[in-house]
C-alpha cells in the first residue's frame, strides 16, 4: 500500500476504505469510525491544578516532616512526589494521544498512556520500599514526634488531595490513565487523613511510635491499590483484552451473521487507556456482502462492543486459512 495513503485517508472525514474483502472504518460520521484522541474538556488544566497543589504539598510535606521528626509525614511527601511525577507522566501519555498517526505510529501514540500507567505504578512500588524501610529505623530506634505539626500539615494534604481527586474523578471510569491518577490522588486524601489522626493521638498521649506504624499501614494501603493498577496496565501493554470486554460475545455477534459460516483470526487489544481495536476473517462462502454490510457490522462492534478500531476481511472459504499464532501453538 502507498505509503502516503493512511494519512489521506485520516483527513477524508466521512471517507470509507475498502479493499476487496476487507471493511476498515475511518469514518467520523455516523455509522463510521470515531477516534478519541481529544482529551475531556479541561483535563489539561486539571493535570496542570493538581501537579501544582501537590508540588507545594511536598515541599510543606518534607519540610514539616523533618522538623518534627515524623516519618509518617516524610511517607506521605515521599508518595506525593510519586505521584507528582506519576501526574505528570499521565498528562504527558494524554497528550501524546492526541497526536496525529504518522507513517511510523500508524495507530497514533495513544498506547503511551499504557505506558504512564505501567510506570506510574511502578514509581508507587519503588516509593513504598523507600517508605518500609525507613518506617523500620524509626520502629528500632524511635525519635520524638510533633504532634501538632503533623496534625496541621497533614489536613492541609488531606484537602489538596481530596479536591485534586475530584478533579479526575469524572475521567477515571472511562481512562485507566486518568484513573490512576484519580486513585493516587484519593488514596492520598485518606492517608493524609490517617496521619492527621496520629498526629492527634501523639500529642495527647506522646506515642511516637504510632507514627513509623502509621506509614506502614500508609504503605499498605498504597500497594494494595497500585497491585491493580499494575495489573490491569501490563495486561494491556501484552495486548490483552481490555477490562470490560467480552470476545465470546463479539464472536457470538459475528457468527450469528447473516451468509457467514465461520469465524476466525479474531483479535482484540488495546490502542490505548481508551481505545480499543478488533480484526477478524468471515467466511461468507456465498460471496462478499458488499460495503453497506461491513460498514454496519464496523459501526456495530464500534456502539455495542467498544471495538473503536475494527478491521473486517470478508473470504469464501475456499482455501485453508488457519491463524498463524494458533498454528505457532500447535507447533510446540
Amino acid at each position: 500500500m502507498d505509503t502516503h495513503r493512511h494519512d489521506e485517508h485520516e483527513h477524508k472525514h466521512d471517507h470509507d476504505h475498502k479493499h476487496e474483502g476487507h471493511g476498515h472504518s475511518h469514518a467520523h460520521g455516523p455509522g463510521g469510525h470515531h477516534h478519541h484522541h481529544a482529551p475531556q474538556a479541561g483535563q489539561g488544566r486539571s493535570f496542570a491544578l493538581a501537579v501544582g497543589l501537590n508540588v507545594l504539598i511536598v515541599v510543606v510535606q518534607a519540610i514539616y516532616g523533618f522538623l518534627a521528626h515524623s516519618t509518617a509525614l516524610l511517607a506521605d511527601a515521599g508518595h506525593n512526589l510519586s505521584d507528582v511525577l506519576g501526574l505528570l507522566l499521565a498528562w504527558a501519555a494524554v497528550w501524546l494521544g492526541t497526536r496525529q498517526p504518522s507513517a511510523r505510529y500508524t495507530f497514533g501514540l495513544g498506547s503511551s498512556s499504557i505506558l504512564a500507567s505501567l510506570a506510574n505504578a511502578a514509581l508507587l512500588l519503588f516509593a513504598c520500599g523507600a517508605i518500609v524501610l525507613e518506617a523500620i529505623q524509626r520502629l528500632i530506634h524511635p525519635a520524638p514526634v510533633a504532634g501538632l505539626d503533623v496534625f496541621v500539615v497533614a489536613t492541609l494534604g488531606m484537602v489538596v488531595n481530596g479536591f485534586s481527586a475530584w478533579l479526575f474523578m469524572r475521567g477515571s471510569k472511562d481512562d485507566l490513565n486518568v484513573r490512576g491518577a484519580f486513585m493516587h490522588m484519593a488514596a492520598d486524601a485518606a492517608i493524609s487523613a490517617a496521619v492527621a489522626v496520629s498526629g492527634l493521638v501523639i500529642l495527647f498521649t506522646g506515642w511516637s511510635w504510632l507514627d513509623p506504624l502509621m506509614s506502614l499501614i500508609v504503605v499498605a494501603v498504597i500497594v494494595y491499590g497500585t497491585w491493580g493498577l499494575g495489573r490491569d496496565a501490563m495486561r494491556l501493554a501484552m495486548a490483552a483484552v481490555p477490562p470490560g470486554v467480552d470476545v465470546t460475545r463479539i464472536r457470538t455477534y459475528l457468527v450469528q451473521l447473516p451468509g457467514v459460516s465461520d469465524v476466525h483470526d479474531l483479535h482484540v487489544w488495546a490502542l490505548s487507556t481508551t481505545e480499543n481495536a478488533l480484526t477478524v476473517h468471515l467466511v461468507m462462502p456465498q460471496g462478499h456482502p458488499g460495503d453497506a454490510f461491513v460498514q454496519g457490522v464496523v459501526g456495530t462492534l464500534r456502539r455495542d462492543y467498544s471495538m473503536h478500531h475494527a478491521t473486517v476481511q470478508v473470504e469464501f472459504g475456499m482455501a485453508c486459512h488457519a491463524c498463524i499464532l494458533e498454528e505457532r501453538g500447535h507447533e510446540h
